[in-house]
């Protein structure tokens, strides 16, 4: 796990609701459990703050970070595909980008990245596709530069000219078997986390468990129910994650209170003494 990647996990699901800030202190106490290391978060937040996800600010806990306007909006989308709360429906359109690839290999990379995290597969290496259209997409292509031209094509779910698109743009037997594997890699470790186990352990089994559900927002394009082949995987990997997520938020959530009152109690008592 990296470092970048957990700051991301952490602000978006557990110091966003809580205002969207914290003292540099309790990010490094609550990545520790993660074996995170303090300079390997130092880092990584002088990075977030150049890309413009982060703003230093001063809190009465000391140096701090604020979730910028940009960061929070991101937050926010990827909680709603994490935890499923609105309603995937589809209006039999798909949406087509035809673009001029960027020159480079690591841009064509990092454009093909975020595409994928909007919901884009790639048809060819030029043209990709979508179920619904990416609220941001014109502002990620425009801000990488690339020209594009942007079409609807309508296919009704079940026909050829439908399932023919999204077998080109998704690999779904892939997909599935990454869902799988979600489950047997976890099922065992969530079992060892009991009403016994300490706060800090079902902070860090949850913080692990969204961690790795996390990285289908790059994976699944959460294409429509109708699109989909039959008792698809994912319907029941979401399931164990609600419920495994739900089960150990009450610990999670105290274990990050603890953490950030701590903090705010060490600089009350560091003033007592000056």
């Amino acid at each position: 796990m990296q470092a970048r990647s957990a700051l991301f996990d952490l602000y978006g699901d557990h110091l966003r609701p809580r205002g969207g800030r914290a003292p540099v202190a309790a990010l490094v106490r609550l990545l520790a459990p993660l074996g995170i290391a303090p300079p390997a978060v130092r880092t990584a937040v002088s990075r977030m703050v150049r890309q413009g996800w982060l703003h230093p600010l001063r809190l009465a806990a000391g140096p701090g970070y604020l979730l910028t306007p940009k960061a929070a909006r991101r937050l926010d989308e990827a909680a709603a595909r994490i935890y499923r709360t609105g309603k995937i429906g589809w209006d039999n359109r798909f949406d087509l980008l035809v673009l001029d690839a960027p020159p480079s290999r690591r841009e064509r990379q990092r454009l093909g990245a975020n595409l994928a995290y909007l919901g884009y597969g790639m048809l060819d290496e030029r043209t990709w596709v979508a179920t619904r259209p990416g609220e941001d997409v014109d502002g990620l292509l425009t801000e990488a530069g690339v020209r594009y031209e942007r079409f609807t094509a309508t296919h009704a779910a079940g026909t050829p000219g439908a399932m023919g698109v999204v077998r080109r743009a998704w690999d779904l037997a892939e997909i599935a078997a990454a869902y799988e594997r979600f489950v047997e890699s976890q099922r065992p470790l969530l079992s060892q986390i009991t009403t016994r186990s300490s706060d800090e352990d079902a902070y860090a089994a949850r913080f692990r468990l969204v961690h790795d559900w996390r990285s289908f927002l790059f994976r699944d394009p959460q294409l429509p129910p109708a699109l989909l082949p039959e008792r698809w995987p994912g319907t029941s990997a979401a399931a164990f994650f609600d419920r495994h997520a739900a089960r150990l938020r009450p610990a999670a959530d105290r274990f990050v209170d603890q953490c950030l009152d701590a903090c705010s109690r060490a600089v009350k008592q560091r003033g007592s003494h000056q």
